[in-house]
């Protein structure tokens, strides 16, 4: 049975919602890929909402929602800069990531953008690389003095 999903742009007040899907998507969507070291280094030991509320007041994007419930969220800049890209666990593979693609697209063009940009990390690249985006390099961040496997990924959008 499908479920129906809701898109609407993301509004400061979803600091909660954007904060939790964020530790989530981290701490329980990249087990297997990620050690718990590197996911800790990542999504940090709890979730930090003073940083959520602060962060959103600076960020373009959507939220998804089942039920009214908030299950994924997108960031675009108007570069195209695609920054944040998470969905929960529980909904993987639901196509909630898939409409959020969608709309940031969307929204880029709409924007001006011609090319849209991200930094992927090794459980997102093959879901970008599905939807046409292009790999342009592998780098090797750190993060709290733990090393972690991103890609550098494009897409045009004319």
């Amino acid at each position: 049975m499908k479920m129906p999903l809701h898109i609407r742009p993301l509004a400061r007040d979803d600091y909660r919602a954007v904060g939790r899907i964020f530790f989530y998507a981290i701490h329980e969507g990249t087990k297997g890929i990620y050690s718990d070291q590197q996911r800790r280094a990542w999504g940090s030991e709890a979730i930090e909402l003073d940083r959520w509320k602060a962060r959103l007041d600076h960020l373009n994007g959507f939220i998804a929602e089942i039920n009214h419930e908030p299950v994924g969220f997108f960031t675009i800049d108007r570069e195209g800069y695609l920054d944040l890209a998470f969905v929960l666990p529980s909904v993987a593979r639901m196509g909630v990531g898939q409409a959020l693609l969608k709309n940031v697209e969307q929204w880029a063009k709409d924007n001006g953008a011609t090319q849209l940009t991200t930094d992927a990390s090794l459980v997102a690249w093959p879901f970008f690389l599905k939807n046409g985006w292009h790999v342009t390099n592998e780098e090797h961040v750190e993060r709290n003095g733990v090393t972690l496997t991103r890609y550098k990924m494009q897409k045009s959008v004319r």
